[in-house]
């Protein structure tokens, strides 16, 4: 059966997504699940774009060691000297190289004649091959260029050693049946084809990612773009967990498979979607909350006679647990590890200690403890932020017909506990208000949304936000059954984040005077 390789770009087109900005440690958290799902490709991120960014994919490069780690670059020697710069340390680098060809893009964007794109793409791979063995080019905007032109730019890039050659629906433009033409045209007529990998990289903006992609390996594509639950630029990219469980499910039809770990798929999503904020829609196929779940009377009765009827791959695949038993106030420790590696975590004694008394204190608000609160407890917890001020107490009275006011006690540098008192035109308002008025800290809050991590009255919920203070910005989540509690949690955590990132500029503006 063929092989499909799966080039990863998570970090770097996904977090391309608005209001998506991923600290160093981070992106290191995901690369490391990444690495654990089986990922062959990892594009870290883009070096050139800033300082920040370059530092991020070099501890990304120094951190992962079974994946080949990948820099993406403009076609100009700045843009690769600062790949060659962030891939230090990195176990097997690759350099991603691109230039547009289509009409529109070499007219309105590069300003430049055909010939030109073709000096310029040849002189950046002949510049970069000095220092890199494995190298990917990119025809950005592929699929709206001439094919001839195409097919030229391609055999270039064969010449010159590329090893990988995309070509991307760079703004989800194609239909299946066209994007799978393109590669079948490309295997058929360009000369020493056979001496690169063709890769497929899509775009969701008509809702066909996937099946563009899926066309790409019928027509003979070797390799595959794309990002953890489709997120990205615009509407996003294709998902490589729709791909991956697509070919697992009709091997027979398309004779090829990824070497993806694909019970890591369901953890790998959830950490993705708390780093980055984005929401995994319930409906989302193969990792939305609802791609298991059946409510129909007649779906039931066909599901307790035979699961296939309305199942066709089971949620044990991508690493669920069929078993609903819950956990609660009375569990101890050793039922508690057991539910740990149950869901796959093997901590240590002290990360055990503490990560139980945050689920006791949850089971003492909750008549049950389902496998959703533990996992988002656990990814609150594990994921550690320099705490300057935490929460100690939150009082807060609302009427309709009265002001609310929020009485908040926090813990900050000092010994002495800072409380404040402050009014706003809502409970959330009425925290935060009190909270910039204890932390002294004047922030705009860009982003504010909330979601249920489980179902029922007393499901816990998560409260994401995104604070900035000039041009610094940083998330922050909160977790707990009340809803205003978890508010302010998200707020401080997301403030000390921010006072941390602002030290990082501190340092860098000194560093350049």
């Amino acid at each position: 059966m063929r092989k499909i390789y799966v080039f990863d770009t998570t970090l770097r087109d996904g977090e391309q997504s608005p209001g998506v900005n991923l600290n160093t440690r981070e992106k290191v958290e995901i690369a490391y699940q990444l690495e654990k799902l089986g990922i062959d490709r990892m594009e870290a991120g883009f070096p050139a774009a800033s300082p920040g960014d370059l530092a991020a994919v070099n501890a990304v490069a120094r951190a992962v060691k079974n994946v080949t780690l990948i820099g993406l670059s403009r076609s100009r020697e700045s843009d690769i000297d600062a790949v060659r710069e962030a891939l230090q340390g990195a176990q097997d680098p690759c350099i991603h190289l691109f230039l547009a060809t289509s009409p529109i893009h070499r007219q309105h964007k590069l300003r430049m004649e055909k010939a030109q794109v073709l000096e310029t793409a040849q002189a950046a791979i002949r510049y970069a091959k000095k220092y890199f063995s494995k190298l990917e080019f990119s025809l950005e905007d592929a699929g709206r260029t001439e094919r001839d032109f195409m097919a030229e730019m391609v055999a270039m890039a064969i010449r010159e050693g590329a090893n990988v050659v995309n070509i991307p629906d760079t703004v989800g433009y194609l239909n299946p049946s066209e994007y799978g033409a393109i590669f079948k045209f490309l295997k058929d007529t360009v000369p020493d084809i056979e001496k690169v990998q063709l890769s497929a990289h899509c775009h969701n903006d008509l809702g066909m990612a996937t099946a563009n992609t899926l066309a790409a390996i019928q027509n003979g594509a070797d390799q595959i773009e794309g990002t953890i639950n489709g997120i990205g630029e615009r509407a996003g990219n294709t998902a490589i967990e729709e791909v991956a469980l697509a070919l697992e499910t009709r091997s027979e039809f398309f004779d090829a498979k990824t070497s993806l770990v694909l019970s890591e798929i369901s953890r790998t999503s959830r950490l993705v979607s708390k780093l980055t904020g984005m929401v995994v829609p319930g409906n989302k196929a193969i990792v939305g909350a609802n791609a298991f779940a059946h409510e129909s009377g007649i779906h039931q009765d066909g599901m307790l006679k035979e699961k296939t009827t309305y199942e066709i791959m089971t949620p044990e695949t991508i690493g669920l647990k069929e078993s609903k038993l819950v956990l609660g106030k009375h569990s101890g420790r050793h039922a508690f590890r057991d539910k740990l590696r149950d869901l796959g975590y093997d901590l240590l004694e002290e990360e055990l200690n503490t990560a139980f008394a945050k689920f006791k204190d949850l089971a003492d608000k909750k008549k049950e403890v389902s496998d959703e609160d533990i996992l988002a407890l656990l990814e609150e917890k594990l994921i550690d932020t320099p705490e300057v001020f935490s929460l100690q107490t939150i009082y807060v009275t609302y009427g309709n017909e009265a002001t609310p006011t929020a009485k908040i006690t926090i813990k900050g540098p000092e010994p002495q506990p800072i409380v404040a008192v402050a009014e706003g035109n809502g409970s959330v308002d009425a925290i935060y208000n009190a909270i910039d008025q204890a932390t002294r800290e004047e922030v705009t809050l860009g982003d504010y949304s909330i979601k249920a991590v489980s179902r029922g009255k007393d499901a816990q919920g998560e409260v994401h936000v995104v604070l900035s203070q000039g041009e610094v910005a940083a998330q922050g989540r909160g977790l707990s059954t009340d809803i205003l509690e978890a508010s302010a949690r998200a707020y401080l955590n997301a403030l000390n984040k921010l006072l941390e990132k602002r030290k990082t500029y501190t340092k860098r503006d000194h560093a350049n005077l």
